[in-house]
């Protein structure tokens, strides 16, 4: 966390002094994995100590996610895809690109999707142990997936963001 002092031009025409506090913790992207044919997404589970800080059980089902650590969002998520899901993906789709908590992080988001065959897979996915990740990967129906967000299951703003994007243009992306 970081404190900044401004000056910031009012829209009245007056300048005043604002002091402002924001985390950076650089940018990242997240992709859903969705299959055509089957009409499911791959998403994962894994251990958040923050969510756990709120009386939740820390765990959370979400889209493939990470930092980019000076790498392109393309470059990053096609090889986090694969650490995390065991899925190789060649041709991502970028969605948008977002601001998630622009009040107090400086992260900018990329939004992508991918479909993805089963042979696709090359390898297990979980993540990376050096990293700490333990991730369990779902593959699920895209029905069973906008159910989880109506039962509160699903409690992740980017993957809610991106099942409600397939969602929403499933007449395209899951045409047969």
């Amino acid at each position: 966390m970081k404190k900044y002092t401004f000056e910031l031009l009012r829209r009245d025409g007056r300048w005043q002094e604002q002091s402002r506090e924001a985390y950076d913790r650089g940018n990242g992207a997240v992709i859903l994995l969705y299959n055509r044919e089957k009409r499911t997404v791959v998403l994962t589970r894994q251990f958040r100590f923050p969510v756990f800080t709120h009386g939740h059980d820390g765990y959370l089902i979400e889209a493939a996610a990470g930092l980019l650590d000076n790498a392109s969002p393309e470059a990053r998520i096609v090889a986090e895809a694969e650490e995390e899901t065991g899925f190789r993906v060649t041709r991502v789709e970028p969605v948008f690109t977002v601001f998630m908590s622009p009040g107090s992080v400086t992260e900018k988001l990329y939004f992508f999707i991918a479909e993805y065959q089963a042979d696709d897979r090359r390898g297990d996915g979980g993540g990376l142990a050096a990293e700490g990740e333990d991730i369990e990967v779902l593959e699920w129906p895209l029905t069973r997936a906008l159910q989880a967000i109506r039962d509160g299951e699903i409690m992740d703003a980017k993957t809610i963001i991106l099942l409600q994007h397939l969602a929403l243009n499933a007449d395209t992306l899951l045409a047969g």
